[in-house]
């Protein structure tokens, strides 16, 4: 594989990680507000472009394992930064979901 289509895959991570990014912000600014059901929205269109991230580092993944030697490219490593970063937000989202629920029902009652 050579160096221009690692990093097309690179910035295909990076691309897709970004953009589920972007939209957990949005979903954790819903929750504050307590829209939860922009929120849940957000999430799941967050939890898709993570999908789509996971599926070009899995074609990367595949590649190496069917042999085919894959040289280190500082963009590779940055794109995986970004997909793992991005990842660990989308869980604390999650849990950050279920304790602004909580909240919402203890001062709404």
């Amino acid at each position: 594989m050579d160096s221009q289509e690692i990093q097309g895959i690179a910035f295909q991570i990076i691309l897709h990680s970004g953009d589920a990014r972007t939209l957990l912000h949005e979903a954790m600014t819903a929750m504050r507000k307590e829209d939860f059901d922009l929120a849940d929205e957000k999430m799941h269109a967050a939890h898709a472009a993570l999908i789509e991230a996971h599926k070009s580092q899995t074609n990367l993944l595949t590649e190496y394992a069917n042999g085919t030697k894959i040289e280190m490219e500082v963009i590779l490593v940055h794109a995986q930064d970004h997909l793992m970063t991005t990842t660990t937000l989308e869980e604390t989202a999650i849990e950050l979901e279920h304790v602004y629920k909580k909240l919402s029902e203890i001062s709404n009652h």
